[in-house]
């Protein structure tokens, strides 16, 4: 990135937050070799083939296809290519005001990390290595910003749900499965533990890793979705879609709709929202 337009993307209210510094891709990168005392960026790793050393902090591990590599501001570090299986690799270097905090949302733990090889993650190196076409006019380098935020996005997201299947698995499909089926009714966290095999405590650790939310405040929520629908779509009373998801107590279903949603079920019903 040329200097003048990099001290722009630190300026612009758009892009200061985060925005690339270079990106580039290496295939089978032989001899590829690079050492680092002093880093003041970020670095973005992703091994589509082939194999490769690196050396951070205090850690050595091997890199190969399907690993992801996140390197911080500041941490010193080597890598290079295996010399009989030289990797091919997409790199990435950025930084802004929360590069930080996009970094800790991969929740990497540790400088090296395996996702497989997955196109998408490839599709959004390529469209910021087309940056360089793009003669850096300022709304392409906006655009290559954003493209920037959703790729760690997605990575976070990915490397999240990664994290659920390294002992136990959660089938999250049978879970959402088994709580629709229930949606007119009651579901205790004894059945949804059971469903997938696990104790209470882990089940709950993990859906709350994975969620953000404990696994009855999911359902309520699915629950109050379901409740949105039917004041949309429907003439039912309140009553009647209270009854219909299982609340006997129609006060205590507005109340909790309410929590959920920020209006009672009449309002809703009357909001602009619908």
């Amino acid at each position: 990135m040329p200097q003048q337009q990099l001290t722009q993307l630190r300026r612009h209210p758009l892009t200061r937050s985060l925005y690339p510094i270079a990106t580039g891709y290496y295939p089978a990168a032989q001899h590829h070799r690079m050492q680092r005392r002093e880093h003041d960026n970020y670095l973005l790793i992703y091994c589509s083939a082939g194999e490769g050393q690196l050396h951070a902090g205090q850690q050595r591990v091997g890199v190969g296809r399907g690993d992801l590599v996140l390197l911080p501001k500041t941490m010193p570090h080597e890598y290079s290519a295996d010399a009989r299986r030289p990797w091919s690799i997409y790199w990435l270097h950025f930084d802004g005001e929360l590069a930080q905090q996009f970094g800790a949302q991969l929740q990497m733990q540790g400088p090296c990390r395996s996702i497989g090889l997955q196109p998408r993650v490839i599709a959004g190196f390529d469209e910021l290595t087309q940056l360089r076409s793009s003669r850096y006019q300022l709304p392409n380098l906006i655009h290559a910003c954003h493209q920037l935020q959703s790729l760690l996005s997605y990575l976070a997201v990915l490397l999240r749900q990664q994290g659920l299947t390294t002992h136990k698995q959660i089938d999250w499909p049978r879970i959402q499965a088994v709580m629709q089926a229930h949606i007119h009714g009651q579901l205790n966290l004894d059945t949804l533990a059971a469903e997938v095999r696990l104790s209470k405590y882990h089940f709950s650790k993990k859906f709350k890793q994975f969620t953000g939310q404990s696994p009855i405040q999911y359902f309520i929520n699915m629950k109050m979705q379901q409740a949105c629908d039917l004041l949309d779509a429907s003439r039912q009373t309140v009553k009647q879609i209270a009854l219909s998801l299982g609340y006997e107590d129609v006060y205590y279903f507005s109340r909790l709709f309410k929590q959920v949603i920020g209006l009672s079920p009449a309002q809703y019903r009357q909001s602009k929202y619908r």
